[in-house]
């Protein structure tokens, strides 16, 4: 619903906004099959990217993967300890505050995630056509 004093969606406002969210559902739907692939759930792989990509350094806690990922901390500590199992994350002792664990990928998990994240990388330059398009006209 406009709010008034906003101006009224175009026919090209709504084209681009279903561009936009269709270029969405289809880089999901490939980073979905792309971890598979590579022996991982979406989340897993996700959990992978926030470890190696959050901003902060290397010491990421599990408080701090659950809020980044928006999950509830219980949750999250299952879905490490999934990954410590699958030799992929290992936990370590923050050498200032030792009672603090900080979250490390093994060689394994670097290597899985290189792939990974070369192929989505290029998944979205390919997608970015239809991406930049759509949000230029929403701009």
């Amino acid at each position: 619903m406009a709010r008034s004093g906003q101006k009224k969606l175009s026919k090209q406002d709504y084209q681009a906004l279903a561009g936009f969210r269709h270029a969405l559902r289809q880089f999901l739907a490939f980073s979905e099959a792309a971890a598979a692939e590579a022996g991982l759930t979406p989340g897993q792989h996700q959990a992978l990217l926030a470890i190696k990509g959050m901003p902060g350094g290397n010491d990421i806690s599990v408080g701090d993967l659950a809020a980044w990922l928006g999950v509830r901390h219980h949750s999250c500590v299952g879905l490490v300890d999934r990954l410590v199992r699958q030799g992929l994350v290992r936990r370590c002792h923050d050498p200032v505050d030792r009672r603090r664990m900080a979250l490390r990928l093994t060689a394994r998990a670097e290597r899985k995630l290189a792939g990974l994240s070369v192929a989505h990388r290029d998944e979205l330059r390919r997608l970015s056509g239809p991406l930049g398009s759509s949000l230029a006209v929403l701009h």
